[in-house]
């Protein structure tokens, strides 16, 4: 559904009434809007392709709807409108996309260090509650991996942060598994250049997302699209200090195996260097 078909005031699918527009990124943008019970909720509209594609898109978001954890964004439906899936869900304050807007805006720097560590200390608990190889679908048990991890989907309900946008994640039931090229290029692991995905593929992205916002930019420049022989530099960390370089360099690492274990080990070697 085009944006410039939307306006406040607009009432869509089972009473749902739009009330204001609350932002854009590169694949959607996102409505308040107000149940029918008068109910604050949000309103996300992603693009996506084909009738195919956008039927898998919505089971994806529909295996990680039944799964709790605090730090999982609430969805309440969705559903696939010409060329959109709409989702409706929790109401957040912002992202840590915008925390870092703010903290450039008002304070000249990136998002302070104690804060980061607060808040990607949640972010790695659920990346790592979905990793992990315990959730049942099919009656097998998989691990889930989200694959577009990244500033905008960090949500943050107070001080509490929650993932969202679970239209590309995908259930895995071995280490190393063959999948499509998909996600935002700018945190996509190199394993996702050569069509596969692994158990540490969720940390790479959330490692170029902890430089980005502890130092103001990512360690790499994207690239301009997922082409299989696409050869990952050397990752430029200068922009953190450099006692947290081989940390991060670890979780950057070409060959996943070679990274941490999981994302809360990397970010508990984090903590105490940056006061969290």
């Amino acid at each position: 559904m085009l944006r410039s078909s939307l306006r406040a005031g607009k009432m869509l699918r089972a009473g749902y009434q739009l009330k204001q527009f609350r932002g854009q990124g590169s694949f959607g943008h996102v409505w308040e809007t107000q149940s029918p019970q008068g109910e604050k909720l949000a309103l996300k509209f992603l693009r996506c392709g084909s009738d195919m594609a956008a039927a898998q898109e919505v089971r994806n978001i529909l295996a990680v709807r039944q799964l709790s954890h605090p730090h999982l964004i609430r969805i309440d439906r969705v559903w696939a409108d010409r060329g959109y899936l709409v989702v409706v869900m929790e109401l957040a304050d912002g992202s840590l996309h915008d925390l870092l807007n703010v903290c450039r805006n008002d304070y000249g720097t990136p998002v302070p260090p104690d804060y980061l560590g607060h808040y990607l200390a949640q972010a790695a608990e659920v990346i790592d509650f979905l990793n992990a190889r315990q959730h049942r679908l099919g009656g097998n048990l998989v691990g889930m991996q989200h694959c577009d991890i990244k500033p905008s989907n960090l949500l943050l309900c107070g001080e509490t942060v929650k993932l969202c946008d679970f239209s590309l994640s995908s259930p895995i039931s071995a280490s190393v598994v063959q999948h499509r090229r998909a996600g935002t290029l700018a945190y996509a692991a190199p394993e996702v250049f050569q069509g596969l995905l692994t158990q540490w593929t969720d940390q790479f992205a959330l490692a170029v997302t902890y430089c980005e916002l502890r130092g103001g930019r990512r360690p790499f420049r994207a690239p301009e699209r997922f082409n299989p022989d696409y050869v990952l530099p050397d990752p430029d960390l200068t922009m953190l200090p450099e006692a947290e370089r081989p940390i991060i360099a670890r979780a950057l690492a070409v060959a996943p195996s070679a990274r941490w274990k999981n994302c809360g080990e990397m970010m508990a070697q984090l903590a105490p260097l940056i006061g969290a």
